[in-house]
This record gives structure tokens, C-alpha cells and sequence, in this order.
């Protein structure tokens, strides 16, 4: 963006500093970022954030001091923090990037809300639907925007599929479909409740949801319909290692979420979308004629401990395909020159209240209706499915 440095915004609509570099003989302000977290998430963000010539990764905030420590050494970040609140007091960070366990998102967002920082969140966008309702208000109350960072919203194929939806390629859509299977996370936090707010349909729903909602449109849910079960991880704790949730929305669509934990084989990760006058199928790892065989194994094929020994589909820039990349710099974009990104607070919120109305679903073994606000008072999605159970 070539414009003068008092351009760069750190509130919308508000003068801000900002970090100033030459291009073409132009002043040009760069976007100061910060990023709250120092896990996978955090490197991955932080690598699109050096590789963007319009912003600057400024700092990290994360009490894990080892991890931090690491994050900064290997993105060049000088300046590092064990508590997210000296980050926020950065004059010069415009944008953060939280991305640490679910249950810290909502105060860490808060907190950036009220010292004027725009936000990126991690999906799921926090535990409860009133943590929901609080963010969003915070970040209007502040006039700072909060962004939902969906990144299947951004893969090139799913947003080649919704390019072809919309201008009419397969008429009327009817019935979406997202998958997405595998045999587990390998970082304990998300087999933790009290931390994740759920299992499998907790942090893969949220991501099916998002697309669905995304995919057609993003009508208004009416009702939600879901069955959960434990049928592998028993080991593991009280949670859902296999959901199926199916959204009726207003303009007459149906949506299918369906997700697992317990899924051997490798990621499975596509949407099939049904038109009146089409169909189309895409998926990010399974399909992509990428096969190998290896009698040894080799380092990595896919996540969630795919497997890497005899035929499997390998990955292939991993990051691009999944819209990472593309998914932080458009919000970069966004905050730079005022714009109103894709994926917002809001939608984080109705994926929330969805999913928390399909715990209670699958509790009750019945649809629950959503033409009124879903607020149970819980303090986790899950709590809806596990108050009755003496399991």
C-alpha cells in the first residue's frame, strides 16, 4: 500500500504509528503484528507474517518460556513476552494473532479489544456462547475488528468450488457436506475438556461449520440435529471421538458436518456439495494423486499421525493447499486498509452457537430449534452432553 505512515490504522478509521519501509521510492507503513501463543499454530502464522512485505512481526507473548524462546529465534522476533498483556502495550503492534488453547481466547481477545489492537482468533473462537457475545461487543465497543480464522474459507479448492457455486455453476445448493477424519490430535490440550471445550466435534466441527455456512452463503441455522459417540479413545477421557451433525438453515439448505477422531488411515478433509444443476466434489489430502509407497516409513505424510509406511497419500505444501497463508494476509490487508474481512467475530460466534445446540442435540436425541438465541449457560460445549451421562 503506498501511503503516507499516518495512514497505517491500529483502531478503524484511527492514525496510528507504524513501521516504515521504502518501496519503489514510496514511504510505505507496514502492519505491526503480534502473535499470543508459541505453538504449531503460532509458527505457522508467524511464517506468513515475515513473508509478508507489508507487515512486521514485532513480538510473541506465551508463559511457555521455552516455546517462546524458539518461536523468536527461528522468525527473528526480538522482542518476547511471558505475559500477553506487556505485548498489548506495544505502541507500534497494530494486529495479534491469538492463537493459544481455547479456553485463553476469549480473555486474551478481550484484553487486545480494549488496548485497541485489531484480533485474529483461532478457531474455535472460545468455549461458551456468552464468552462469544462478550468478544464481539468488546471489539465493537472498542471499534477494532475481530477476525475468525477459518483457513478452509481460503484453500484454493474449496474457494474454487465456491466461485463455481456462485455464479450458478451447479444452480441451487441444497445439501453441503464437509468431512473431516483422522485418528486423533497428537497434542494432549485438545483431549483435555476443561481446555478444548471438546473433542472431535469441538475442533473439527468448528472447522465443518464454518465451510458449510461459508460454502452456502451463510444463512441463518434453524435447527441442528446431532449424533456423538466414544468409540476408540475410551483412555482418553469423557469426550466424542466420532459427530454427525446436520444443520437445517432458513433458505430451505441442509448442512453435514461429519467428523472424527477415530478414523485410521490417514486425514480424510473434503466437502461435497449437491446442486440442482450439479455436483462438486473437492478434497485437500486423499484425492490428490499424490501416492507413495515406502517400505521404511519416511518423516511425515499427512495430520494426526498419518501413517508414512507402505501406500499413503503424501502432502504437498501443506500450508498453501489448507489457506493459511492466504487466510492471515488477507486480514492483514484488512487492518491495513479498512476493509471487512471474510470470516468475523460473528461467524465464529454462529459456528459456537451451533455447535453447543449439537452437544445438546445429541444429548437429548432430537433436533434443537435455533429460530431464538441457543444460550444453556454452560461453561462448554460439551457440558451439554455430558450433564445427564454417568459414563
Amino acid at each position: 500500500m503506498l501511503i503516507a505512515i499516518v495512514a497505517a490504522r491500529g483502531r478503524a478509521g484511527a492514525p496510528h504509528s507504524a513501521i516504515p519501509r521504502i518501496w519503489q521510492g514510496a514511504i510505505v507503513a507496514k502492519t505491526g503484528v503480534g502473535i499470543i501463543g508459541s505453538r504449531f499454530m503460532a509458527n505457522i502464522h508467524a511464517d506468513t507474517v515475515t513473508r509478508n512485505p507489508d507487515a512486521e512481526l514485532i513480538a510473541v507473548a506465551s508463559p511457555t518460556a521455552e516455546h517462546a524462546s524458539a518461536l523468536a529465534a527461528k522468525h527473528g522476533i526480538s522482542r518476547v513476552f511471558a505475559d500477553h498483556r506487556d505485548l498489548l502495550a506495544l505502541p507500534d503492534i497494530d494486529l495479534v494473532v491469538v492463537c493459544t488453547p481455547n479456553r485463553y481466547h476469549a480473555p486474551i481477545a478481550i484484553d487486545a479489544a480494549r488496548a485497541g489492537k485489531h484480533i485474529v482468533v483461532e478457531k474455535p473462537l472460545c468455549v461458551n456462547v456468552e464468552e462469544a457475545d462478550e468478544m464481539v461487543e468488546a471489539a465493537r465497543a472498542a471499534n477494532v475488528k475481530l477476525m475468525y480464522a477459518e483457513e478452509f474459507c481460503f484453500a484454493p479448492q474449496y474457494v474454487r468450488a465456491r466461485e463455481i457455486v456462485a455464479e450458478g455453476g451447479v444452480g441451487r445448493l441444497h445439501t453441503v457436506k464437509h468431512i473431516e477424519k483422522y485418528f486423533g490430535p497428537t497434542n494432549p490440550m485438545y483431549w483435555d475438556i476443561a481446555t478444548s471445550g471438546g473433542w472431535c466435534a469441538m475442533q473439527l466441527g468448528s472447522h465443518s461449520l464454518g465451510v458449510l455456512r461459508w460454502m452456502l452463503g451463510k444463512p441463518r441455522a434453524i435447527a441442528v440435529y446431532a449424533e456423538m459417540r466414544r468409540v476408540h479413545h475410551h483412555d482418553r477421557g469423557l469426550g466424542e471421538d466420532e459427530s454427525i451433525i446436520v444443520v437445517n438453515f432458513e433458505n430451505g439448505a441442509v448442512g453435514v458436518a461429519e467428523n472424527s477422531w477415530a478414523r485410521r488411515g490417514g486425514m480424510d478433509e473434503r466437502v461435497e456439495a449437491y446442486g440442482s444443476d450439479g455436483t462438486i466434489y473437492a478434497s485437500l489430502y486423499q484425492d490428490n494423486h499424490f501416492r507413495v509407497f515406502s517400505e521404511p516409513g519416511y518423516r511425515y505424510s499427512a495430520p494426526g499421525g498419518a501413517p508414512t509406511r507402505g501406500w499413503t497419500y503424501a502432502v504437498y505444501d501443506e500450508l498453501h493447499n489448507n489457506g493459511f497463508p492466504q487466510e492471515l494476509n488477507h486480514f492483514i490487508d484488512c487492518v491495513a486498509n479498512d476493509r471487512q474481512p471474510q470470516e468475523t467475530g460473528e461467524d465464529g460466534r454462529s459456528v459456537l452457537e451451533i455447535l453447543t445446540a449439537a452437544y445438546e442435540s445429541a444429548r437429548l436425541g432430537r433436533k434443537v430449534p435455533l429460530e431464538q438465541p441457543f444460550r444453556p449457560g454452560v461453561a462448554r460445549p460439551i457440558d451439554c452432553w455430558l450433564r445427564d451421562s454417568a459414563d
